[in-house]
């Protein structure tokens, strides 16, 4: 696919040859052409070594670079939000569970996206609505660009085994999937564990809030090895990896949405940059996330759950009864959650997240379709400025 412009439209690179072909032609008056030069060249210049030097990054990096600026914007733009549906779907897991109230209670601190977010405003500021940011874009920016180099490499080697473009693409996204989130899961522990937590100090008493207080997340990092070893740091991974059938969903509709809409694959652009391209990318990203989040929204719960209990625990309430762990497996939980919280429990937070995950998902596409084309169009340029001009040396 060409990605030239007509020669009327590409001045810095018709600038930087006559530039080239000027080093090698001799000046009747220097100080007329230095003056002629000076307001245009340095720009031109710039523009062409970035271009030149775009050709040095290798094809396969394209891929994780793109995936990991995609990640850090998605990160930063739905930080609050994703406060707000981690509470929201952990603060039934807070119930203090003994012998003699093995179940809890079912009262609730939090209450919807405003009600939640006024909370979390009240009680912490704005530090409490991203609380969590750090492990958050530092598990992003990975498993991102893990997710996207993995899944642009395996699809034509899934349709090889399968001959099916929908099972070559589920395939290629249970593959990504599954590599990013084993590499990731303990950055996203402890991410939860920062979100759920509240400024105030919790008591054992206190069945709404976490039982536990991190500072940083090397704080969260060392108390969690120190009190519940290194298996705390792989809770909810068997949820989550249940979960890969979100993407598994998501992707596929994705690219069959983007070609519908804008006749391109995924990575892929027209010539010429247009609206109705990013507004086609905006489409077909906002029905695949609708569609994949509204069929696999229950697992999210489950695994928030499991990440938000602690493994092993010396705390005592204050009548001295021993806390026991609420949930004893996924199994065990659906139990729990179906008989005391009712189903609508498996969808908690569901319109907070829909509210963040879209967005989060179109800046993800967006941003990631975006350099994409950013980095492509570069490397084309340097690659003709790279070429011999004719009639001088290279």
């Amino acid at each position: 696919m060409s990605f030239d412009r007509d020669p009327e439209q590409t001045p810095a690179i018709l600038s930087t040859q006559s530039l080239r072909q000027a080093q090698y032609a001799t000046p009747i008056d220097g100080s007329n052409f230095s003056s002629t030069m000076s307001s245009t060249s340095s720009r031109d210049s710039l523009t062409a070594r970035i271009q030149i030097h775009s050709t040095q990054v290798p094809k396969a990096w394209i891929s994780p670079i793109c995936g990991a600026g995609a990640g850090l914007a998605s990160g930063i733009v739905t930080c609050p939000l994703d406060v707000i549906k981690t509470k929201l779907q952990a603060q039934g897991g807070f119930n203090t569970r003994t012998t003699k109230n093995p179940y809890g209670n079912t009262q609730q601190l939090y209450k919807g996206i405003l009600g939640t977010g006024s909370v979390i405003w009240r009680e912490e500021g704005i530090r409490g609505m991203y609380r969590g940011l750090g492990p958050m874009l530092l598990g992003y920016l990975p498993t991102w660009a893990v997710y996207l180099t993995v899944y642009e490499n395996t699809r034509e080697y899934w349709y090889d085994q399968c001959g099916s473009w929908w099972m070559a693409r589920c395939y290629s996204s249970l593959t990504a999937g599954a590599c990013s989130t084993i590499l990731t899961n303990p950055i996203w522990v402890i991410k939860t564990r920062l979100m759920s937590q509240s400024a105030k100090t919790p008591s054992a008493s206190d069945g709404m809030r976490a039982p536990w207080h991190y500072t940083s997340t090397l704080d969260a990092a060392r108390k969690m090895y120190r009190t519940e070893g290194i298996r705390s740091f792989y809770s909810g991974l068997t949820p989550a990896l249940l979960g890969l059938t979100h993407v598994a969903v998501q992707f596929p509709l994705y690219e069959y949405f983007k070609m519908k809409f804008t006749g391109y694959g995924m990575g892929e652009h027209p010539p010429e940059d247009s609206t109705s391209n990013w507004i086609g990318i905006s489409a077909a990203t906002f029905f695949s996330k609708i569609c994949a989040s509204t069929a696999t929204y229950p697992h999210e719960v489950l695994r928030t759950r499991l990440q938000t209990q602690q493994r092993r625990s010396a705390m005592t309430t204050s009548d001295g009864m021993k806390v026991q762990q609420r949930y004893l497996g996924i199994l065990h939980m659906c139990k729990v959650i179906l008989k005391h919280e009712g189903w609508r429990a498996f969808y908690a937070g569901i319109g907070t997240n829909l509210i963040r995950a879209v967005p989060a998902a179109m800046t993800t596409m967006l941003t990631y379709e975006w350099l994409r084309n950013v980095i492509t169009r570069l490397q084309e340029k340097g690659a003709e400025l790279k070429k011999p001009v004719d009639g001088y040396p290279e």
